[in-house]
């Protein structure tokens, strides 16, 4: 089966298509880490000035003490809604570099088919064997890469699973020490 200039010029048209949304995705999740780094600065550097200042401001030590327990019960907790804001933005954009690259193999293990179907129609006679040899071969690579989908998909769940349980138990050991200190 030949593949006519029509045809060749469509499939690299889609194949840039694919590419370039690959990238959108890519650069759309670095864009939302970027701002999430921006506000942190921004944050950060707000709290500086007011820190600078509330210590400028101290009269005594018991001032002082009290001052930097403050200061140090809502780190942990920004810490925390840091992190998960840094693992959403990569899980999601995970995800939908995934869901791209899932619909790419599709489209292409869509037309691999094809093509070997075509050739079975089209081989002499004789074949047979070689034909249903390369069928099978087919069908074991496509189960083989249903599974990789399958593990990765699974993988990407228990880590998300495991972000989230430890999120849970440092907001809990956060709350414990604000009421230690209180």
């Amino acid at each position: 089966m030949f593949v006519t200039p029509e045809q060749f010029f469509a499939n690299q048209k889609t194949a840039a298509a694919a590419l370039f949304g690959f990238q959108a995705k890519a650069f759309e999740g670095a864009e939302k880490l970027a701002e999430l780094h921006l506000q942190l600065a921004k944050t950060a550097l707000t709290e500086a000035a007011e820190t600078t200042s509330a210590l400028l401001s101290v009269k005594d030590v018991q001032e002082l003490v009290a001052l930097q327990t403050s200061l140090l019960q809502p780190s942990g907790e920004k810490a925390t809604a840091y992190s998960r804001h840094v693992a959403d933005i990569t899980l999601s954009t995970g995800a939908e570099l995934g869901k791209l690259v899932e619909e790419q193999m599709g489209e292409a293990k869509s037309k691999f088919d094809g093509l070997v179907e075509n050739l079975a129609k089209n081989a002499p006679a004789g074949t047979e064997n070689v034909v249903a040899l390369a069928k099978s071969g087919l069908a074991a690579a496509n189960n083989a890469f249903e599974s990789v989908q399958k593990a990765a998909k699974q993988a990407a769940e228990v880590a998300e699973s495991n972000f989230s349980t430890l999120t849970a138990t440092a907001a809990k050991a956060s709350r414990a020490s604000k009421k230690a200190a209180a």
